[in-house]
């Protein structure tokens, strides 16, 4: 039931991020940035658990569209930390707002105790495969 579930609610983010031309690994780099801006592409693809040549393609790709820029570390040269533009934390917030309104969506059946429930059923299930917590706060909000 999970492996068909999280087919049906990934392909649906697919078409959910579609208008604002992202993937979802992107959308995952770019809310990894909004969290914790200035970290290096390095610690953002751990903490993400992106390989590091997917790392650097999404990054090119992101930096290609003026979302994010890499910038010099203070005190290594070889690191680069990286930044959201302003048009990628304007795009970061409509994509939240998709990723929140799909959510909803997907957990409309539930009440809110109910989808309260899930969310902690499901970061257990996460914190157990080493997962980082807090990846869906958005239904918190809801």
């Amino acid at each position: 039931m999970l492996s068909t579930l999280g087919y049906a609610i990934s392909r649906g983010f697919h078409r959910v991020l579609a208008p604002v031309e992202l993937e979802p690994s992107q959308f995952a780099v770019l809310r990894g940035l909004g969290a914790d801006e200035g970290q290096s592409q390095q610690a953002l693809a751990q903490r993400l658990r992106i390989s590091p040549s997917r790392m650097v393609a999404i990054v090119d790709e992101l930096e290609s569209r003026k979302l994010l820029e890499r910038r010099p570390h203070q005190s290594d040269r070889r690191v680069r930390n990286l930044h959201l533009t302003s048009q990628g934390r304007e795009l970061l917030d409509q994509a939240v707002q998709l990723a929140a309104q799909h959510e909803l969506r997907i957990t409309e059946p539930l009440t809110d105790d109910e989808r309260a429930q899930l969310l902690d059923l499901l970061e257990r299930v996460a914190a157990s495969l080493d997962l980082a917590p807090g990846a869906h706060v958005a239904l918190r909000e809801g």
